[in-house]
Order: C-alpha cells, then sequence, then structure tokens
C-alpha cells in the first residue's frame, strides 16, 4: 500500500490534511510524524487514532535518525508541513526557526534522497515574497523578499528544495498558501484567537490601523490544492494557492463580531509588530490552469462554520487554554 509520510501531522494544517487524505484515498496509509511542540495537539485527530490505515511517530526532523526510521516501513511520498510559524514568536527568538524551518529541512530532504522517495511536497508560505503595495498579486516568479525571521526560515528552506531539484533531480514540489482559517487552528492565532476571546466576552487586539491586507482560505480548500501537487504536480515546480479572497484585518474583525454576535466596543487597538507586512495576495492562475484545483468554500460560508466548530469544541480551546492538551500523548501512549 502506497504510504505518506506527513511531517506536523498534529498541526493546523497538517491534521486537516490527514483527516483529508484518510478521507479521499482508500489506497493510502499516513504516517503522522509530528514532535508535539505546544502547536502540535494528538487530539486534533483523536477521531482517527484507531483508523487501519493512519499511525503516529513521534519524532523530530532534525534527528536523523528518528527520520530514517520513519521512512523505512515503505514510505513513497513526503508531505512536509513541520515548521515553526508564529510570526510573532520569531520576532522574540529566531532561534527554533532557523532549527526547524531550515535544518529540518535538510534532514528530511537527505533522508529523501537515501529512500528514493517518489514525490516530496514542500509545504510553504507566501509570506516568502514579503510585501505587496496596494495592487498587484504574488506569483510564482515573484523574488523571494521575506521580512520576517519567519519568513526567512521558510524561503531558506524552500531554496534548499529547490536546490535538492536541480542538484539530485529530487522530485519535489513546492507550495505557497494565503492565510488558512478553519478547524483545529491553534488559539494563537488570529480568527481562534478573536473567536475564543469574543465568545468569553474578551476584547481583541487589531494590530496597528487594522488595514494590513490577507488572502484568506479555508483549510479544506489549501489540503485540496496540497493533494493536487501531490498527484499530479510537476517536480521542480512551484504553485501557489490562494483563496481570492483579499480582507483587511480590519475587515475580518468586523465580520467575526457579526458572526459571534458582539459588540465593537471589544475591539482593541494595539502598537503594531514590527517589520508587520501590508498586504499578501496570491495569483493562484496557474495551479488552476495546470491541476484543475480552485477555491470552493466561500468565505462567509466558511467563517461560519469555523466559528460554529469553535462553540461546539469550547472543551478543545479551553485544553489548550489550560495546557491540559500537552498531557494527551502522555494518556494515549504512557509516556
Amino acid at each position: 500500500m502506497n504510504a505518506i509520510l506527513v511531517t506536523g501531522g498534529c498541526g493546523f494544517i497538517g491534521s486537516n490534511f490527514v483527516h483529508y487524505v484518510l478521507e479521499k484515498e482508500p489506497e493510502v496509509a499516513v504516517v503522522n510524524f509530528d514532535c508535539l511542540t505546544y502547536a502540535g495537539n494528538l487530539a486534533n485527530l483523536a477521531g482517527v487514532a484507531g483508523h487501519p490505515r493512519y499511525r503516529f511517530v513521534k519524532g523530530d526532523i532534525t534527528d536523523r535518525g528518528a527520520v530514517d526510521a520513519a521512512l523505512s516501513g515503505g514510505v513513497r511520498s513526503i508531505v512536509h508541513f513541520a515548521a515553526e510559524s508564529h510570526v510573532d514568536r520569531s520576532i522574540h527568538d529566531s532561534g527554533p526557526f532557523v532549527r526547524t524551518n531550515i535544518l529540518g529541512t535538510q534532514v528530511l530532504l537527505d533522508a529523501a534522497r537515501a529512500h528514493k522517495v517518489e514525490r516530496f511536497v514542500h509545504v510553504s508560505t507566501d509570506e516568502v515574497y514579503g510585501s505587496l503595495g496596494d495592487t498587484g498579486y504574488f506569483t510564482e516568479e515573484t523574488p523571494l523578499a521575506p521580512n520576517s525571521p519567519y519568513a526567512a526560515s521558510k524561503a531558506a528552506s524552500d531554496l534548499l528544495v529547490r536546490s535538492y531539484v536541480h542538484t539530485f533531480h529530487l522530485p519535489a514540489v513546492i507550495t505557497r498558501c494565503s492565510n488558512n482559517y478553519g478547524p483545529y487552528q491553534f488559539p494563537e492565532k488570529l480568527i481562534p484567537l478573536f473567536i475564543s476571546n469574543l465568545l468569553r466576552d474578551e476584547q481583541v487586539p487589531v494590530y496597528g490601523d487594522g488595514l494590513n491586507v490577507r488572502d484568506w482560505i479555508h483549510v479544506r480548500d489549501h489540503c485540496a490544492g496540497i493533494h493536487q501537487v501531490w498527484r499530479d504536480g510537476r517536480a521542480g515546480e512551484v504553485y501557489n494557492i490562494g483563496g481570492r479572497c483579499e480582507r483587511t484585518n480590519l475587515q475580518l474583525t468586523h465580520a467575526l463580531l457579526e458572526a459571534v454576535g458582539k459588540p465593537a466596543s471589544l475591539i482593541k487597538y494595539v502598537k503594531d509588530r514590527p517589520g508587520h507586512d501590508r498586504r499578501y495576495a496570491i495569483d493562484c492562475t496557474k495551479i488552476e490552469r495546470a491541476l484543475g484545483w480552485r477555491p470552493q468554500v466561500p468565505f462567509e460560508q466558511g467563517l461560519r462554520d469555523t466559528v460554529a466548530w469553535y462553540r461546539a469544541h469550547a472543551d478543545w480551546v479551553a485544553a489548550i487554554r489550560t495546557g491540559e492538551y500537552l498531557k494527551y500523548y502522555a494518556k494515549q501512549y504512557g509516556d
């Protein structure tokens, strides 16, 4: 049976991708390789823990021995999500970002070569392109110009992947996506943070004037795009995956206030983040034309569904707020 190694499969997008593959690919097994940092939550995959085509392996992508062992069971593909990804954390301390995002990717690339992996999908971000003005869009040909330590570490990992394609003919592809939202997103990110705060009648912090623009995509649409690239993407290519849904942070905040039914008085303007990129917007024409992928979830519906999910999973949020989720692995595996 064809097996995929999904790195960072306990994170937000990774866990959604695991669910997606198990649903869409009845002949594919999934090995979830995750070291369970603060953002890795095994509870995200509680519903498939006993699935016959699913296996969890606790391990660090910078550990060559652990990666080699995980690939030794007939894994033919790697879909690489594992990364430190929170910009604010990278501003405070860039060390973990360099270690995980650059060194970890290099370890995986070397292992992929040694095990003759047939497909390596490197999941990156539109943040590697830097900041746009009021017009224009990021394309796959846009020069890399990262403006945060997080974005710089992801750009470096992208270039490593590119070098392994050209030097070693590794069958790798790169995806770069806009801002995701949906179930299982760690509550320090904007949408789940704001939802959980508003449900508790707490203020929501809006950076600067709130006019920074982001392109939003539902995580299921992103997973469908990654799946399509894994299936049909051309080695050596970059594919942008976007939602064609630009919103200012202030527009998004008001949409969330309306969805949750809370007053605008809960908005709290705070000092802007250092190096805060003004606008991101992705042109995803290439993946649409080449692979036939298109976003399917309308933003308004996706946002309503996301709010409903967080309302229905208050225990999940509470376990993260209290740190109880960190004990889930010990409960499941006796460690």
